[in-house]
């Protein structure tokens, strides 16, 4: 029998790396910033354009790297991080398994040009498909610059299996704010397509996260400091009523690595217990400090997952601190009641002794005398006898009237038996789905969740917040569509607070917003102002749906066109739609069951859920047998 097992070619073995370590162009900025922080950087710039597909550069101005070292970077699993295995329990940089270069390498062009302190000439290698093209002497700055382009130019697949580039986009300022989180001490510069989104100085950490969420995060942040044998905790949690839907400003940091982790997650979510509104998350910004070898950072290729030691006493300290600091600055309760201030001893009787009542008791006072005798000094009060006399006269006549007035609000239950539930013409419109004719009978609201309405073969059970979100839906994309919504002037414009990134999403949305009926006036400083809103809206409404619609389309922004026009119209439909355990008058039972009928897809709702249920008349027969 032949042999059938083979040594893989290096080029092949090198995109198999690849695959594990760049997954998208984020991950290429992820290995690329870390690097440079492990070379000692004190500024670092990222240059972006088409999201990462055709440049990614970093520019640092650390220790930069000798011929020799330039020329092993790009060889697989060289490092200078870690000389044996122990090192691995013992880690306190960020890259150093040598693989980020090579794999870089492998599946784009990559240029590099580097040169360390004390040498005047430095070193420029090209690469391309881990081949080396180019290795030279160069005039360059202290430091490493570092281009990727053109990523996964000889894998197609791959890269059709790219997302749109306000996705990708999406992934790399994700990347680039845990790691700007992660060292405030280092001054970071993102630009994209030669625009500049972030420019961070060095500085605090509060600074840091001010630059990065606005300049209206101060005023939500309160700090978290402990200490003990096992864990340094620092950071800042947001305050409860600033606490929103999403789940993007959540940042746990070990050791100054992000990671992500349920476990200490539901430990904060703990202490936030009682304090947040409905399904809002809590925010946070939690930097743990703990011994390298007690836990285990190598057992996930992205390194966002580690394993803890003593994982249940992190949980408890965490959730500990947390609530402290809630309870230290005033934002959770605690047991200390409101005095009424009224009450309070005088200043001037503070000295003095509280004297006891005298209490004086006449023991000669008999209540059975027709006269009792007055005491000296009391005058006694003097009632005269009511007069009784021709009392009857009063209430003659009435019983006679309230005989009269009873028999005359009498009503009797008709015998006479309706035949059909619908007029005998009514049919169904053309179009609607099941031959359901307009809602006619009366209407029922059951569990302030379903509306009950009878047709002729039975009974129809409606799920309100489905039928109404179809409803919605079909209206909303009609409008986006057609640009045929009408809206309503605010008599004081509303001022909203976003993230850079949040207002550069509202942005790509903004035509389809204005479609189906709000208004914008000046967008700047981190702020949006409405000018005018939906009819369909009120005011308050306003920050609820626009964070629900960021919640919706904070992961996955759709393209532009029509995928894009649907996500929005289902975002608000969802939004504004009546909600279960809402008490709907008979008016609008009938309202929603005549709208759901017409809609061009009554049965489902816009993420494919049923929205009603037929009970036939045979059905609840064969119930009672």
């Amino acid at each position: 029998m032949a042999d059938i097992i083979k040594l893989l070619p290096d080029h092949v073995a090198n995109q198999i790396a690849a695959g594990e370590v760049v997954q998208r162009p984020a991950s290429v900025v992820k290995e690329l910033l870390e690097n440079s922080i492990d070379a000692g950087a004190s500024t670092i710039k990222l240059i972006v354009k088409d999201a990462g597909k055709t440049l990614i550069q970093i520019i640092d101005d650390g220790k930069g790297m000798t011929d020799t070292d330039a020329r092993m970077s790009f060889e697989r699993h060289a490092t200078s991080k870690i000389t044996n295995a122990d090192d691995l329990f013992n880690l306190t940089t960020k890259g150093f398994r040598g693989e980020a270069l090579a794999s870089i390498a492998a599946v784009a062009h990559v240029e590099l040009k580097t040169r360390p302190e004390g040498q005047d000439l430095g070193s420029q290698i090209t690469v391309e498909g881990s081949k080396v093209i180019q290795q030279e002497p160069c005039a360059t700055p202290k430091g490493t610059s570092l281009a990727v382009k053109n990523l996964f130019f000889n894998i197609p697949a791959r890269r059709n299996f790219l997302k749109s580039n306000n996705v990708e986009m999406r992934h790399i300022i994700d990347e680039f704010q845990r790691v700007a989180l992660a060292h405030p001490d280092i001054a970071m510069q993102m630009y994209h397509n030669d625009g500049e989104l972030f420019h961070l100085s060095s500085g605090k950490l509060k600074q840091r996260i001010v630059g990065i969420f606005g300049g209206k995060t101060n005023e939500k942040l309160v700090p978290v400091k402990e200490e003990t044998d096992i864990v340094k905790i620092s950071g800042y949690v947001v305050k409860p009523e600033f606490a929103k839907k999403t789940r993007g400003e959540q940042f746990f940091f070990v050791n100054n690595r992000f990671i992500k982790s349920a476990y200490l997650n539901h430990a904060v979510s703990a202490a936030f217990d009682g304090l947040l509104p409905d399904r809002a998350r809590s925010s946070y910004f939690l930097y743990l400090e703990v011994d390298p070898g007690s836990i285990d950072i190598n057992i996930h290729p992205t390194k966002t997952e580690i394993k803890f030691d003593d994982e249940h006493s992190l949980y408890a300290m965490l959730r500990s601190t947390v609530k402290h600091s809630l309870g230290q600055f005033n934002i959770a309760p605690v047991l200390d009641f409101d005095r009424d201030r009224s009450l309070d001893t005088p200043y001037n009787y503070k000295d003095k002794f509280a004297a006891a009542p005298q209490i004086k008791v006449d023991r000669t006072f008999n209540p059975f005398e027709n006269v009792a005798p007055p005491k000296k000094g009391v005058q006694m009060p003097h009632f005269e006898k009511p007069q009784t006399e021709g009392w009857e006269q009063l209430y003659e006549g009435l019983q006679k009237e309230n005989i009269q007035a009873e028999g005359s609000k009498l009503t009797y239950e008709s015998e006479q038996v309706t035949g059909d539930l619908f007029k005998s013409g009514d049919t169904a419109p053309a179009g609607r789905a099941g031959g359901f004719a307009k809602a006619e009978a009366t209407t029922y609201q059951l569990q302030n969740k379903y509306v009950v309405t009878t047709i002729k073969s039975g009974m129809v059970i409606i799920h309100q917040h489905r039928a109404h979100q179809r409803v919605l839906y079909e209206e909303l994309l009609k409008n986006i569509t057609l640009a045929s919504s009408v809206s309503q002037q605010l008599l004081f414009p509303l001022v909203l607070s976003y993230s850079p990134s949040e207002l550069g999403l509202l942005l790509q949305l903004k035509e389809g917003l204005e479609n189906t009926g709000f208004l914008f006036g000046s967008i700047k400083d981190e702020t949006l102002e409405v000018t005018g809103i939906p009819t369909a809206l009120t005011e308050a409404e306003v920050p609820i749906i626009l964070e629900q619609l960021l919640s919706d389309l904070e992961n996955e922004v759709p393209d532009v066109g029509f995928s894009q026009t649907d996500a929005l119209a289902k975002s608000m439909a969802k939004s504004i739609a009546v909600k279960t355990g809402e008490r709907l008058d008979e008016t609008s039972r009938e309202h929603l069951v005549n709208s759901l009928f017409a809609c061009k897809e009554p049965s489902f709702s816009p993420s494919n859920r049923t929205t009603f249920i037929t009970i036939t008349s045979d059905e609840l027969e064969r119930k009672f047998q």
